[in-house]
């Protein structure tokens, strides 16, 4: 992957994964399974060639490309390399790497995988695409399509559980997609600018904007509904449904950190917002104890995990909502902690899944003595999760204690934060030996087989990073703190495996003392926690709320399930009339209107020609008559064009006319002659709502028209048309050069409006045919 010009690193970093994407299903035919090893080839080369820019953003010196887009609102297609993207994009890419040689061994050989390898780089590049956007708009496209993917994951492996977890996935995390969006929207509006750099740049004009309070709750609801905090957690435990390699990107690097980052990008904008600090700590800390207290009641293993992942997001979550140089630092370490030993253990599960048939721990029993290389990785991986020195998780969790007893303010936060954190991770530590002990412990109950070690290789790998990086947390501390200078400007604090007997310390003791009591404690405390089921839970009210929605928009919608046009018309026309009366009686006297200009004396042989015209298609009982009284009225209007000099117009009114009277005499030969009688209170409705438009498209023709002189926008066009489209006819300049797109949007809407006719009539004569 050549990297000499490091402008267009981020680029080809995001390409190369969107295009591997598309290649996938082709190179799988050939391949099959192995394909997993060759995509994780390509991931090690991505991250290798990420190296360069990570050293350039340790030294403060980002790696940016821009390609304008929107030039005129000031959106470019930009993408930055700096210290935070650099940390999650080596998660992505590297534990992208050892995913993807999992999988080349989880997927069993005798099937195609194509669909499967390629959703997971397209899931992969939405999310470096994310993590390395330089501006907000790109950014938001981002984060939805790693909501589209996860969807798409989620629901692949079919069923109905797997199409239902999917929509809540999506229709939950789109949802904070809308938050996301009306947020971007405010934020530009305030700044001037959707250039992340340039947002950040400017916090004190964001914090003094009236905008701000809806900017940071939006904000809290695409970063809540994201990373699956409290209480729209619902959606990740029903997402592991899905095949454990997804499973194990998606809870370990990907679409749940990217609230998370999103955090830590905008950590700026609330410094010294002492209410985003308590909103953040109570919200996150809340989900990291509800998700620990319900992981350890859980006997699914997979379950577990995922209730695990909720509880560390909240904490994640309650760091970067503090914001401090040390919260910044400890969240940047946790977040590789985390994903390390998170990845192993899901890794793990799979593999005891593939082996032994189940996850349920009821069911597992002394697989330490048939599996001791999955025992000895699921052993380090746990005891990185349980904070238990000198692993990683216990290097991230003594800096998290740290920064939640150092919240700035005082008050009674610090101490309610240290104590929540301190109870959910007394409560991981418990989880975390019941993940063990059930699966490891006990006699053996199964004649199992250690399984390949290729399958079990990525497993180890990550955790013995865990263990390796808690004693050489040297190697991330550059990193780390690179990321505290961005997002709050100052070094003074790094990570060490030993900062000496600090309050932290004695957290950190207290937190295994108290995990080893409910340890010791744990067949009590099982049955009284198996006792207390919840009687509903986020993803049942969901559930039936979405049903409600269903049922409601039937219900609405049956009123116009007819063949017939007048239920469609009249409905339509009546909003139309009454939203026009609406906005005269509102805007009237604000619409500036002058004395009309001009004469109409034009207008009057053509009302002649309209008048008996439009009198013969209301009369006519005879369907070709009425067909040829409306062809009238569409030649009497090309005069008019004429009159008034758009002969364009005219022109095709006469062919649009002409054609349109050939089709429907057409579809006429094959109806009766003569309209069918109409019950009298019907006519009358339908020509009071007729005269009613008739008279509202008079009135507004008449104040709208002839009475002021070209608007802004009108004098624009008039003036660009010959210099930026080359073109006189200023009406066909905006149709085919200032509005091409939405022209071409129009023609494919027709297009296929068109397509779908012509399927209906093949499948009515297919079903009539003999």
């Amino acid at each position: 992957m050549p990297v000499a010009d490091g402008r267009i690193v981020p680029s080809l970093l995001v390409l190369s994964l969107f295009v591997a994407a598309a290649c996938v299903p082709f190179a799988a035919r050939r391949v099959g399974r192995e394909l997993g090893y060759w995509l994780a080839g390509l991931f090690v080369l991505a991250a290798l060639a990420l190296v360069p820019a990570g050293a350039r953003a340790l030294d403060r010196d980002p790696v940016t490309s821009s390609i304008d887009w929107v030039p005129s609102l000031g959106f470019s297609v930009g993408l930055r390399l700096d210290a935070l993207s650099v940390l999650f994009s080596a998660l992505v890419l590297v534990l992208g790497a050892v995913i993807f040689a999992y999988t080349a061994r989880y997927l069993s050989p005798s099937s195609r995988h194509g669909r499967l390898y390629a959703q997971l780089t397209f899931f992969a590049a939405s999310m470096l695409g994310l993590v390395v956007a330089g501006d907000a708009v790109v950014l938001l496209v981002f984060w939805e399509l790693t909501s589209v993917a996860s969807f798409l994951l989620i629901g692949g492996s079919g069923g109905p559980e797997a199409s239902r977890a999917a929509r809540r996935a999506l229709l939950v995390t789109s949802g904070g997609g809308l938050a996301l969006l009306a947020a971007v929207v405010l934020l530009v509006v305030v700044v001037g600018s959707a250039d992340l750099a340039t947002i950040v740049a400017h916090a004190d004009r964001v914090r003094a904007s009236p905008a701000f309070p809806a900017i940071a709750i939006l904000l809290l609801l695409a970063v809540a509904t994201k990373s699956a905090l409290f209480p729209f957690h619902f959606w990740l435990p029903g997402a592991m449904v899905a095949p454990t390699p997804v499973s194990a990107y998606l809870h370990s690097a990907t679409m749940v950190k990217a609230g998370i980052y999103l955090l830590l990008r905008t950590v700026p904008l609330f410094e010294g917002v002492h209410a985003w600090d308590v909103a953040l700590v109570l919200v996150g800390l809340t989900t990291a104890v509800f998700g620990a207290s319900t992981a350890i009641r859980q006997y699914d293993l997979k379950a577990l995990l995922a209730y695990s992942t909720v509880s560390q997001l909240g904490l994640l979550a309650a760091l970067a909502g503090v914001g401090t140089q040390k919260a910044v630092l400890a969240t940047s370490a946790h977040v590789v902690a985390h994903a390390l030993y998170k990845a192993t253990l899901f890794m793990v599960v799979g593999i005891v899944e593939r082996e032994a048939g189940s996850r349920d721990i009821r069911e597992l029993s002394g697989l330490r003595r048939v599996m001791p290389l999955a025992a000895v990785a699921t052993g380090l991986a746990g005891l990185s999760m349980a904070g238990i020195p000198p692993l990683a998780g216990f290097v991230s969790k003594e800096e998290a204690f740290a920064a939640f007893i150092d919240i700035p303010g005082g008050g009674w936060l610090p101490l309610v934060a240290g104590v929540m954190a301190v109870g959910a991770s007394a409560l991981t530590f418990a989880y975390g030996w019941r993940i063990f002990e059930g699966a490891f412990g006990g006699p053996v109950v199964q004649r199992l087989y250690e399984p390949d070690r290729s399958f079990l290789a990525p497993a180890l790998l990550t955790s013995a990073a865990g263990l390796v990086l808690g004693l050489a947390i040297g190697v991330l501390d550059p990193l780390a703190r690179a990321v505290t200078v961005e997002a709050v400007g100052a070094r003074d604090y790094h990570l060490a495996l030993w900062h000496g007997l600090t309050p932290a310390l004695g957290m950190s003791a207290t937190t295994i003392v108290l995990g080893a009591a409910l340890v010791l404690a744990r067949h009590r405390l099982e049955g009284r926690l198996g006792r207390r089921r919840p009687r509903v839970d986020g993803a049942s009210i969901f559930e039936a709320a979405y049903a409600r929605a269903v049922r409601a928009g039937a219900w609405i919608g049956r009123s116009a399930a007819t063949n017939a046009p007048g239920p469609y018309l009249g409905a339509v026309l009546a909003a139309t009339l009454g939203a026009a009366m609406l906005a005269g009686w509102w805007w009237g006297d604000d619409l500036g209107l002058g004395p009309r200009v001009g004469g109409p004396a034009r207008d009057w042989p053509v009302a002649l020609l309209l008048a008996p015209a439009v009198a013969v298609v209301v009369a006519a009982r005879d369907r070709i008559a009425a067909v040829a009284a409306l062809g009238l009225v569409g030649f009497a209007l090309a005069l008019l064009y004429a009159l008034i000099g758009a002969p364009d117009l005219a022109i095709t009114q006469v062919l649009v006319e002409t054609l349109t009277v050939a089709l429907v005499v057409l579809v006429f030969r094959r109806l009766p002659r003569r309209f069918s009688v109409v019950r009298p209170a019907r006519a009358v409705v339908a020509g009071a709502i007729a005269a009613g438009v008739g008279v509202l498209a008079a009135v507004g023709t008449d104040a709208l028209t002839g009475r002021r002189g070209p608007s802004e926008v009108a004098r624009y066009y008039l003036r660009a048309a010959q210099p930026e489209a080359g073109g006189r006819n200023v009406v066909n300049t905006i149709l085919v050069d200032f509005r091409a797109l939405d022209t071409m949007g129009e023609i494919a809407v027709l297009a296929l409006a068109g397509l779908g006719a012509i399927g209906l009539v093949t499948a009515v004569r297919s079903r009539r045919a003999p």
